[in-house]
Protein backbone atom coordinates (compact mmCIF):
# COMPACT_ATOMS: atom_id res chain seq x y z
CA UNK A 1 0.00 0.00 0.00
CA UNK A 2 3.04 2.63 0.54
CA UNK A 3 4.37 2.31 -3.27
CA UNK A 4 1.14 3.69 -4.52
CA UNK A 5 0.84 6.67 -2.12
CA UNK A 6 4.45 7.47 -3.10
CA UNK A 7 3.84 7.34 -6.71
CA UNK A 8 0.63 9.51 -6.45
CA UNK A 9 2.64 12.39 -4.31
CA UNK A 10 5.44 12.60 -7.32
CA UNK A 11 2.77 12.60 -9.96
CA UNK A 12 1.29 15.48 -8.04
CA UNK A 13 4.86 17.25 -7.81
CA UNK A 14 5.70 16.48 -11.20
CA UNK A 15 2.17 18.14 -12.06
CA UNK A 16 2.85 20.86 -9.78
CA UNK A 17 6.54 21.73 -11.00
CA UNK A 18 5.37 23.69 -14.00
CA UNK A 19 2.84 25.82 -12.59
CA UNK A 20 5.90 26.99 -10.07
CA UNK A 21 7.94 27.41 -12.84
CA UNK A 22 5.77 29.37 -15.21
CA UNK A 23 6.44 32.68 -16.16
CA UNK A 24 3.65 34.98 -18.30
CA UNK A 25 4.85 36.76 -21.82
CA UNK A 26 4.23 40.47 -21.72
CA UNK A 27 4.32 43.39 -24.05
CA UNK A 28 6.18 46.53 -22.80
CA UNK A 29 3.95 49.00 -24.16
CA UNK A 30 6.58 52.08 -23.96
CA UNK A 31 10.38 52.72 -24.65
CA UNK A 32 10.92 51.54 -20.68
CA UNK A 33 13.91 51.28 -18.79
CA UNK A 34 14.59 48.16 -16.88
CA UNK A 35 16.13 48.91 -13.93
CA UNK A 36 18.52 47.34 -11.16
CA UNK A 37 15.00 46.96 -8.61
CA UNK A 38 11.68 47.69 -7.90
CA UNK A 39 12.30 51.39 -8.11
CA UNK A 40 13.13 54.37 -10.90
CA UNK A 41 15.69 54.80 -8.55
CA UNK A 42 17.56 51.80 -8.89
CA UNK A 43 20.29 52.01 -11.52
CA UNK A 44 18.87 50.98 -15.51
CA UNK A 45 20.58 48.09 -16.53
CA UNK A 46 18.90 48.33 -20.39
CA UNK A 47 16.05 49.75 -22.18
CA UNK A 48 13.34 47.79 -23.67
CA UNK A 49 11.85 48.99 -26.84
CA UNK A 50 7.95 49.81 -27.16
CA UNK A 51 6.01 46.32 -28.32
CA UNK A 52 8.99 44.03 -27.40
CA UNK A 53 8.32 41.17 -25.90
CA UNK A 54 9.49 39.94 -22.24
CA UNK A 55 9.20 37.11 -20.07
CA UNK A 56 7.49 38.00 -16.47
CA UNK A 57 9.11 36.12 -14.07
CA UNK A 58 7.83 37.10 -11.20
CA UNK A 59 5.80 40.40 -9.35
CA UNK A 60 6.07 41.70 -5.87
CA UNK A 61 2.47 41.92 -3.94
CA UNK A 62 3.33 44.96 -2.26
CA UNK A 63 4.20 47.53 -4.95
CA UNK A 64 3.29 47.17 -9.14
CA UNK A 65 7.07 45.91 -10.15
CA UNK A 66 7.90 42.55 -12.11
CA UNK A 67 10.64 41.11 -12.49
CA UNK A 68 11.34 40.26 -16.25
CA UNK A 69 13.71 38.79 -18.77
CA UNK A 70 14.34 40.53 -21.79
CA UNK A 71 16.92 39.35 -24.77
CA UNK A 72 18.59 36.89 -21.86
CA UNK A 73 19.08 40.13 -19.15
CA UNK A 74 17.19 40.12 -16.08
CA UNK A 75 15.42 43.15 -14.25
CA UNK A 76 12.88 45.29 -13.13
CA UNK A 77 9.73 47.01 -14.99
CA UNK A 78 6.41 48.93 -13.45
CA UNK A 79 3.50 46.98 -14.47
CA UNK A 80 1.75 49.84 -15.69
CA UNK A 81 4.47 49.70 -19.01
CA UNK A 82 3.95 45.67 -19.50
CA UNK A 83 0.71 44.24 -20.86
CA UNK A 84 -0.32 40.78 -20.75
CA UNK A 85 -2.96 38.73 -22.52
CA UNK A 86 -5.43 37.58 -20.89
CA UNK A 87 -8.98 35.78 -21.94
CA UNK A 88 -7.95 36.80 -25.51
CA UNK A 89 -7.30 40.78 -24.49
CA UNK A 90 -4.62 42.37 -23.43
CA UNK A 91 -4.36 43.63 -19.81
CA UNK A 92 -2.18 45.71 -17.63
CA UNK A 93 -0.20 43.46 -15.39
CA UNK A 94 -1.52 44.43 -11.90
CA UNK A 95 -1.97 42.40 -8.48
CA UNK A 96 -5.65 41.02 -9.87
CA UNK A 97 -4.39 39.01 -12.45
CA UNK A 98 -0.92 37.65 -11.03
CA UNK A 99 -2.85 34.64 -10.33
CA UNK A 100 -4.82 34.09 -13.36
CA UNK A 101 -1.94 35.13 -15.54
CA UNK A 102 0.17 32.31 -13.57
CA UNK A 103 3.22 35.07 -12.56
CA UNK A 104 4.21 34.08 -9.07
CA UNK A 105 4.30 36.58 -6.27
CA UNK A 106 8.06 37.01 -5.23
CA UNK A 107 10.75 39.01 -3.07
CA UNK A 108 13.15 41.48 -3.97
CA UNK A 109 16.62 41.08 -2.24
CA UNK A 110 19.63 43.09 -3.37
CA UNK A 111 22.23 40.73 -2.39
CA UNK A 112 20.46 37.57 -3.99
CA UNK A 113 19.70 39.43 -6.89
CA UNK A 114 22.82 41.61 -7.92
CA UNK A 115 25.08 38.39 -6.99
CA UNK A 116 22.93 36.18 -9.69
CA UNK A 117 22.99 38.93 -12.25
CA UNK A 118 25.29 42.07 -12.37
CA UNK A 119 28.12 41.17 -10.73
CA UNK A 120 29.91 42.61 -13.75
CA UNK A 121 27.74 45.87 -13.91
CA UNK A 122 29.75 49.57 -12.12
CA UNK A 123 26.99 50.14 -9.63
CA UNK A 124 27.59 46.14 -8.32
CA UNK A 125 30.37 47.91 -6.52
CA UNK A 126 27.89 50.10 -4.14
CA UNK A 127 26.23 47.27 -3.08
CA UNK A 128 26.27 47.24 0.44
CA UNK A 129 24.75 50.98 0.03
CA UNK A 130 21.69 50.07 -2.53
CA UNK A 131 21.02 47.17 -0.17
CA UNK A 132 19.77 49.54 2.34
CA UNK A 133 16.86 50.57 -0.74
CA UNK A 134 17.45 53.71 -2.53
CA UNK A 135 15.84 56.14 -0.46
CA UNK A 136 19.26 55.38 1.69
CA UNK A 137 21.74 55.40 -0.88
CA UNK A 138 20.34 58.68 -2.24
CA UNK A 139 20.57 59.99 1.09
CA UNK A 140 24.08 58.60 1.65
CA UNK A 141 25.10 59.92 -1.67
CA UNK A 142 23.56 63.43 -0.93
CA UNK A 143 25.52 64.08 2.19
CA UNK A 144 28.77 62.22 0.65
CA UNK A 145 28.48 65.04 -1.98
CA UNK A 146 27.39 67.82 0.60
CA UNK A 147 30.72 66.65 2.37
CA UNK A 148 32.61 66.73 -1.04
CA UNK A 149 30.99 70.97 -1.76
CA UNK A 150 31.95 71.36 1.77
CA UNK A 151 35.38 70.52 1.78
CA UNK A 152 35.47 72.21 -1.63
CA UNK A 153 34.21 75.66 -0.52
CA UNK A 154 36.92 75.17 2.29
CA UNK A 155 39.66 74.56 -0.34
CA UNK A 156 38.62 77.35 -2.48
CA UNK A 157 38.64 79.70 1.01
CA UNK A 158 41.86 78.32 1.56
CA UNK A 159 43.29 79.17 -1.63
CA UNK A 160 41.57 82.43 -1.47
CA UNK A 161 42.92 83.16 1.62
CA UNK A 162 46.55 82.30 0.40
CA UNK A 163 46.33 84.17 -2.54
CA UNK A 164 45.19 87.01 -0.44
CA UNK A 165 47.89 86.84 2.24
CA UNK A 166 50.27 86.34 -0.74
CA UNK A 167 48.90 89.58 -2.58
CA UNK A 168 48.87 91.52 1.20
CA UNK A 169 52.65 90.30 1.03
CA UNK A 170 53.61 91.54 -1.88
CA UNK A 171 52.09 94.62 -1.37
CA UNK A 172 53.81 94.90 1.62
CA UNK A 173 56.96 94.24 0.22
CA UNK A 174 56.37 96.76 -2.34
CA UNK A 175 55.58 99.40 0.47
CA UNK A 176 58.86 98.30 2.48
CA UNK A 177 60.98 98.47 -0.78
CA UNK A 178 59.00 101.95 -1.77
CA UNK A 179 59.49 103.40 1.99
CA UNK A 180 63.21 101.89 1.11
CA UNK A 181 63.70 103.92 -1.69
CA UNK A 182 62.29 107.09 -0.26
CA UNK A 183 64.00 106.94 3.28
CA UNK A 184 67.38 106.36 1.11
CA UNK A 185 66.05 109.52 -1.10
CA UNK A 186 65.96 111.29 1.89
CA UNK A 187 69.47 110.19 3.50
CA UNK A 188 70.95 111.03 -0.28
CA UNK A 189 69.41 114.32 -0.28
CA UNK A 190 70.16 115.37 3.57
CA UNK A 191 73.77 114.24 2.54
CA UNK A 192 73.78 116.15 -0.47
CA UNK A 193 72.52 119.41 1.06
CA UNK A 194 74.89 118.82 4.11
CA UNK A 195 77.59 118.69 1.78
CA UNK A 196 76.17 121.68 0.03
CA UNK A 197 75.96 123.77 3.85
CA UNK A 198 79.51 121.78 4.44
CA UNK A 199 81.05 123.51 1.41
CA UNK A 200 79.27 126.57 1.52
CA UNK A 201 80.65 126.78 5.13
CA UNK A 202 84.40 125.80 3.66
CA UNK A 203 83.48 128.77 1.00
CA UNK A 204 82.80 131.35 3.05
CA UNK A 205 85.62 130.44 5.48
CA UNK A 206 88.13 130.66 2.99
CA UNK A 207 86.64 134.63 2.14
CA UNK A 208 86.85 135.39 5.61
CA UNK A 209 90.18 134.24 6.12
CA UNK A 210 91.45 135.72 2.83
CA UNK A 211 89.77 138.89 4.40
CA UNK A 212 91.30 138.51 7.65
CA UNK A 213 95.00 137.89 5.62
CA UNK A 214 94.21 141.47 4.02
CA UNK A 215 93.53 143.23 7.00
CA UNK A 216 96.81 141.50 8.73
CA UNK A 217 99.22 142.83 5.96
CA UNK A 218 101.41 145.97 7.16
CA UNK A 219 100.90 148.80 5.49
CA UNK A 220 103.15 150.06 3.42
CA UNK A 221 105.36 152.80 4.53
CA UNK A 222 104.84 154.86 1.71
CA UNK A 223 101.53 155.08 2.53
CA UNK A 224 102.14 157.52 5.58
CA UNK A 225 104.56 160.57 6.10
CA UNK A 226 107.09 160.02 8.41
CA UNK A 227 107.33 162.51 11.42
CA UNK A 228 110.62 164.09 12.23
CA UNK A 229 112.14 161.76 14.78
CA UNK A 230 110.03 158.72 13.71
CA UNK A 231 112.23 155.68 14.78
CA UNK A 232 110.33 153.73 11.84
CA UNK A 233 111.85 155.85 9.10
CA UNK A 234 114.79 155.44 9.80
CA UNK A 235 114.59 152.24 8.47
Amino acid sequence: MKNPFVKIAAAGLLMLAPAIAQAAEGYSTANVNMRAGPSTRYPAVAVIPAGSSVEIRGCLSDVNWCDVEFYGGRGWVSGQYVQALYQQRRVYVGPQYYRPLGIPMIRFSVDNYWDRYYRNRDFYRERDRWSRGPDYYYRDRDNRDRDRDNRDRDRNWRERDRDRDGRDRDRDWRDDNQRGDRQRGDLQRGDRQRGDLQRGDLQRGDRQGDDRRGDDRRPDRRDFDCRPGDPSCDE
